[in-house]
């Protein structure tokens, strides 16, 4: 049976969210949209479904409130937008059916540079990130500061990103690999890319989340 997405809106802000929870839930994967994307994203949307089936519970977000979007600056502010990512993953914490849960983010474009930032802080507790099409070398000087494992998945048409995918890979401070979609294009429009997306980063997802809470019993 198909987990129904509820509406949720995360404080301090009251960005709107969608958030998904498996009866059995081993994780929570956090997605953080890229520029001119949100908890709507088609995309998005289909890698949480089968996130979700797979046994994690999802949170989709729009990182910006509607009247800042349509200021270009903001959508490009990846300070600005770890910071809505923290307060989303802040806010999970604070929920029980939530707060026990191994924690990812699963980022694309802009939003996969908010996640590294994210990620890199002190007190973030994030065991694992996943990028699509992202822009992980936007993450600038926290790249170092990463220890979450961290997957970065580019299309294999999308030759200028992974370039800067493959320089930011060499920076990363703790685990991380790099997956080259054959076919693929930035927004993996193409038959069959989506797919591979959803394969990879479930498998991530399950070897580093289940990783986590086997080595926290406090999470399991």
């Amino acid at each position: 049976m198909s987990v129904v997405e509820q509406p949720v809106q995360i404080p301090p802000h009251r960005l709107e969210a969608l958030l998904g929870i498996p009866a059995t839930a081993r994780g929570l994967v956090i997605f953080a949209h890229g520029s001119g994307s949100g908890r709507l994203s088609p995309r998005n949307q289909r890698v949480a479904t089968a996130l979700r089936d797979a046994g994690f519970a999802t949170l989709l977000l729009d990182l910006l409130m509607p009247h800042e979007e349509s200021t270009r600056a903001n959508v490009f502010d990846i300070g600005l937008l770890a910071t809505r990512l923290g307060e989303a993953s802040a806010w999970a914490d604070t929920q029980a059916s939530l707060a026990s849960l191994p924690l990812g983010y699963f980022g694309a474009s802009t939003g996969a540079g908010a996640a590294l930032v994210a990620a890199s802080h002190s007190d973030a507790r994030v065991a694992a990130v996943v990028s699509r099409g992202g822009r992980p070398d936007l993450a600038g000087p926290a790249l170092p500061k990463v220890r979450a494992p961290t997957l970065l998945m580019v299309g294999a048409l999308d030759t200028q990103v992974i370039e800067l995918n493959r320089q930011a890979m060499e920076r990363l401070g703790g685990e991380r690999a790099m997956a080259i979609v054959p076919g693929a294009g930035h927004l993996f429009e193409e038959p069959g890319t989506l797919d591979q997306v959803v394969r990879l980063a479930t498998s991530w997802f399950r070897r580093h989340l289940a990783g986590a809470a086997a080595a926290d019993p406090s999470r399991q």
